[in-house]
């Protein structure tokens, strides 16, 4: 049994994590600052799948789930680190997950300060907060966005990932040197895993799958950037909270800092993913084919070797499966 920390528990993964770790006999805490970058109603109500009350929810203060005894809720930024500090005096935490992050590759060029302030102060808090009050393991969130403009594929952890191309890209590159640093000077176990393109239930607004399964339910056109020439590794919620939940138990022969894909393994045609959620959904739509978006990248696809030998990681939910799960939620919660 382990205490947990994790951070963005009312975002898309931690949410999913959180959930999975309740399941066992880990106590955790999650932490999230509910912020505004898309609809807070469907943060409350990852929430209130926790056991956590909207109307509970005080800023600075952890509440205690009212679903399960092991688990409790703190809204707080990760910039404040007078909170986090407490909060890690407070728990004597083994193990801490980052999922905190300002999420967007679009979103990142138009609001640079928000990221830096985020991914960036917000990480160096949580590291400080594991070098003061020593943890036996720290996971964080990467991206496949730093592989900016590669074009070796599959991409491996070991390729260079010196020339992102947007500046969420670059601040999650930063996270992987801040923590290379931190496991260097102070003995910090650092474990970096970058996602490919997650999808699923309780997904994030923001992202393709839940733009195109709400602009096909209305009948309004879908956007299809790079004239719909793209391909994405897309992988399902449950099989990255399967391998980071991997991560979190089995003590690996890994370095005091290491870093893993984690992903799919197996990249789908913009267009073919399309087709799949048009045949779940029942509808055809209408499209308007763009060029391609400043940020973004042709192709993702992940090799996921070393993850699979040092971890058993082994991706299970094939993209129709998939794809099948996250539209028999998205029309019930939204009430098609």
């Amino acid at each position: 049994m382990a205490k947990i920390l994790v951070t963005g528990a009312a975002g898309f993964i931690g949410f999913h994590l959180v959930q999975q770790l309740l399941g066992g006999q880990d106590e955790v805490i999650g932490l999230d600052n509910i912020n505004d970058y898309y609809d807070i109603n469907l943060k409350y109500s990852r929430l209130n799948e926790l056991g956590v009350k909207r109307e509970n929810v005080a800023e600075g203060v952890v509440v205690s789930s009212s679903k399960y005894d092991k688990f409790g809720f703190i809204k707080s930024d990760l910039e404040n680190k007078k909170v986090l500090f407490e909060l890690f005096a407070d728990n004597k935490f083994d193990i801490v997950v980052n999922l905190a992050a300002q999420a967007g590759v679009r979103y990142s060029i138009e609001n640079p300060d928000v990221y830096v302030q985020s991914n960036v102060v917000g990480f160096l808090n949580v590291l400080e907060a594991c070098r003061n009050f020593p943890v036996e393991h720290l996971i964080y969130a990467s991206s496949s966005s730093i592989y900016g403009l590669n074009s070796k594929i599959p991409f491996s952890t070991e390729d260079r990932t010196d020339n992102p191309v947007s500046l969420y890209a670059a601040t999650k590159k930063a996270n992987e040197l801040m923590a290379h640093t931190y496991s260097h000077l102070y003995n910090i176990k650092t474990t970096g895993l970058r996602f490919f393109t997650v999808y699923g239930p309780w997904g994030r607004p923001d992202m393709a799958p839940m733009l195109f399964a709400d602009t096909i339910l209305k009948g309004k056109p879908i956007n299809v950037f790079n004239n719909g020439n793209l391909e994405r590794d897309f992988t399902y919620v449950g099989d990255i909270v399967n391998g980071v939940k991997l991560v979190i138990s089995k003590n690996a022969n890994t370095d005091r800092y290491s870093l893993f894909n984690i992903a799919n393994t197996s990249p789908v045609k913009l267009m073919d993913f399309i087709n799949i959620l048009e045949k779940e959904i029942g509808k055809k739509a209408e499209k308007i084919f763009l060029p391609m978006q400043k940020g973004d990248v042709y192709k993702t696809w992940a090799d996921c070797t070393p993850l699979e030998v040092e971890f058993n990681y082994a991706p299970k939910v094939s993209i129709e499966e998939g794809v099948r799960r996250f539209i028999d939620w998205y029309i019930k919660y939204y009430g098609y």
